[in-house]
């Protein structure tokens, strides 16, 4: 078996990568911490706020930056350890890491507003991010995207975009833009969830390796090549995968489908269960407003 190290460690580790989410984050504990006070309606961001963004920023490195992104390039689970967690687990820390006046200043610029209104009803939102999510995962599809540097980037940078749209009416905070409220969003879950499972089930019972970035070793070169250095790909005498891997192709298929529904399901089970309390608490409070407004109208009288 041999070890990534041979790959060199800027294919490891992306240090211009590392570089740029070191800005981001330095800018964004400026904006909320430091500069807020020059922006119309600011105000100053909360630890719980700069720990999940942070948070969001640490797995997207982690996914995107660390060795699990050139493992993702070598084998299929890792590839949806990737998924899963840029779209599942990501979009979530950010849209609660990022105050509600920023989420303001993004959404109602004037070209963004309309287009983004209309994303985040919610049947076009779970359409939308399950349908290009899925489209992706065809065999033909996969395989162009994974071998075209530009293709790559541009598709997964959409799929990402449409998961916020896709978590949005969930999990957002700002008054004008609640669409499904109460057991809705428990509703919104479940659709979400049963849109998803056609993918995994595609990989899941599949009797052969259906992709050819995972299974040829000619297109598997081509999709490595996205990144790792051609400098450094020219000097290796590479096989296929399971230079890599001890496990086979279709297992390591299969177990990529199984840890992507997983994921999936932890990851849903912990906003439904968010989602189910947020509900509960809301119409205790509401119950709690109608009986105080029931005894204001009808005192009892004294004796």
């Amino acid at each position: 078996m041999f070890s990534l190290d041979l790959f060199g460690f800027r294919a490891n580790w992306s240090p211009f990568y590392l570089a740029s989410l070191i800005i981001i984050l330095a800018i964004y504990y400026l904006l909320v911490f430091k500069y807020y006070p020059r922006f119309k309606d600011s105000e100053r961001g909360t630890l719980k706020q700069s720990l999940f963004f942070t948070t969001g920023i640490i797995l997207l490195y982690g996914v995107k930056g660390s060795p699990l992104d050139l493992l993702g390039h070598i084998t299929f689970y890792a590839h949806m350890i990737q998924m899963a967690t840029l779209y599942l687990v990501i979009p979530p820390l950010l849209i609660f890491g990022l105050p509600n006046w920023i989420w303001r200043g993004i959404i109602n610029k004037p070209i963004i507003k309309p287009l983004f209104s209309l994303m985040t009803k919610p049947l076009i939102a779970l359409v939308l991010f399950n349908g290009i999510f899925s489209f992706y995962h065809i065999p033909l599809i996969f395989d162009v995207i994974k071998t075209d540097m530009w293709l790559h980037a541009g598709y997964t940078t959409l799929l990402f975009v449409l998961a916020i749209v896709m978590w949005w009416p969930l999990l957002n905070v700002l008054p004008e833009q609640q669409s499904l409220s109460g057991l809705k969003k428990v509703g919104y879950i479940f659709a979400d969830g049963i849109l998803l499972t056609p993918a995994c089930a595609l990989i899941i019972f599949a009797d052969t390796p259906i992709y050819a970035t995972f299974s040829d070793p000619n297109a598997w070169a081509q999709a490595l090549a996205l990144c790792v250095p051609a400098s450094t790909l020219s000097m290796l005498n590479l096989s296929g995968p399971e230079m890599f891997s001890s496990l086979s192709l279709l297992e390591d298929q299969r177990l990529g489908g199984v840890v992507m529904k997983i994921i999936q399901e932890i990851v849903y089970g912990v906003v439904l269960a968010y989602a189910f309390f947020n509900w509960y608490n809301s119409e205790q409070e509401k119950e709690k407003e109608e009986l105080a407004l029931y005894r204001q109208q009808h005192p009892q009288p004294t004796e």
